[in-house]
């Protein structure tokens, strides 16, 4: 089953919601490490008291789980042999570029090129997805 390119389309921006908001959700995190309480359980209830109290963090966690959503309801009609890759890999270029906005070093050259591989493999399967799609006769 090939998808169309709305499909695509829902599973790039499933791939930007979940790449762009990692660097956003690292960052904001960062304020965890100096929550120390006794026990396991009132330190779990700590870290998440001061996780979901932070709108630094709770926007870009929403938006994540909103991707996470969309991923969902679009598997339901899509191959997932074009959906994982799709969304994994660009998930990480997502994440790299998002990073790179925000200051953090994302690798140099060689990061560069794996982005520019990784992109130019995800949309030849894209294309070979859609052109399949495209070729076949409506069953309508």
């Amino acid at each position: 089953m090939a998808a169309s390119l709305g499909q695509v389309l829902a599973l790039v921006l499933v791939a930007a919601l979940w790449g762009g908001t990692q660097p956003l959700l690292k960052r904001a995190s960062a304020g965890l490490q100096r929550v120390h309480e006794p026990t396991w359980a009132r330190q779990l209830l700590q870290e998440m008291k001061t996780l979901f109290l932070n709108t630094e963090y709770l926007m870009p966690f929403l938006l994540n789980q909103c991707g996470s959503l969309l991923y969902y309801l679009t598997l339901a009609s899509t191959d997932l042999t074009l959906a994982v890759p799709i969304c994994n890999s660009l998930a990480i270029i997502f994440t790299l570029i998002v990073g790179k906005a925000l200051g953090e070093d994302i690798g140099g050259k060689r990061a560069v090129a794996g982005m520019v591989l990784t992109v130019i493999g995800i949309s030849l399967c894209i294309t070979s997805s859609v052109s399949k799609t495209q070729g076949q006769p409506s069953t309508l």
